[in-house]
């Protein structure tokens, strides 16, 4: 009983369902994550490598190379979520300025 428990322990707790306050997030990455879950989660899990509709972000910021094969700034970021990419539709008719900076201050939390 102590070993399943012990590992049941060490697995940790799934990002995706904790807190912003348990992922140590500043008020900007907060509102950001909100954003991410209005427009992006559907397509893009946050916490994952592997896609839904589009790929997996987690550690966006961390690989040289965007999905797209642009390197991996946020203007490219910006660029892409208000242009839109390939199958990915455009957002800048949904995502103001502010929100977008949000948006990409969250994503660097991945």
């Amino acid at each position: 009983m102590m070993t399943v428990a012990g590992l049941l322990s060490g697995c940790g707790k799934d990002p995706a369902q904790m807190s912003d306050a348990e992922l140590g997030l500043n008020v900007q990455q907060s509102h950001g994550r909100k954003v991410y879950n209005i427009y992006c989660l559907n397509c893009h899990p946050a916490y994952s490598s592997h896609g839904n509709k589009g790929p997996g972000l987690k550690k966006l910021y961390q690989k040289q190379y965007l999905p797209s094969g642009l390197t991996a700034t946020d203007d490219h970021v910006m660029q892409s979520i208000f242009r839109g990419r390939g199958m990915m539709p455009r957002f800048a008719d949904q995502i103001d300025q502010q929100e977008m900076q949000d948006l990409v201050a969250y994503l660097h939390t991945l």
